[in-house]
């Protein structure tokens, strides 16, 4: 079996720990698709629902921390910009531009810092599973921590549908 992480090398991998506010996942990487869909940034909803991930929305993302600890999540830029603080308030900026794609694991705190005028996002869930929106407030824990766990791995990466490298990089962290 090959390595998945020299397999692709062209998609970022981060991890970010439980910082005691925002869980993040124990085990799966944040994925970051940079360009992927820069020639057709626009079609993002269409390409993700195509590829297993629905229940899906075009808007911005939140200006406070936050995450989801029933589902994952995929975000597609299809115009603008933005940048994000993924991780929790002493986590990682990123920068994300038309045509990038970021799948954060459930579990992981997620943060608009800033966007362009033109900035949209295209967000959905694997096999358009139900999300809920959680901030970090107290007495949210033990219960997230058993929801983030009992997420199951997609099926299908949002970008290259069925034998896409997230079931890959996902199952061989997960296992």
């Amino acid at each position: 079996m090959s390595d998945p992480k020299q397999e692709f090398s062209d998609i970022q991998q981060m991890y970010f720990k439980d910082d005691g506010v925002m869980p993040n996942h124990p085990n799966l990487p944040v994925l970051l698709y940079k360009g992927v869909w820069r020639s057709e940034p626009v079609r993002a909803e269409f390409n993700l629902n195509r590829n297993g991930w629905g229940n899906s929305w075009v808007n911005g993302v939140y200006d406070y921390h936050h995450y989801h600890s029933n589902a994952h999540e995929v975000l597609a830029v299809m115009s603008g910009f933005v940048q994000l603080i993924l991780g929790g308030e002493k986590g990682q900026k990123v920068y994300l531009k038309s045509g990038d794609v970021v799948v954060l694991p459930a579990g992981t705190g997620h943060k608009r810092l800033k966007a362009s005028p033109d900035f949209r996002i295209a967000g959905a869930y694997p096999e358009g599973m139900s999300y809920n929106t959680r901030t970090g407030k107290q007495g949210e824990r033990p219960q997230v921590l058993q929801e983030i766990q009992a997420v199951p791995l997609p099926g299908t990466d949002p970008v290259y549908g069925k034998d896409g490298p997230l079931t890959k990089l996902w199952l061989n962290r997960n296992s």
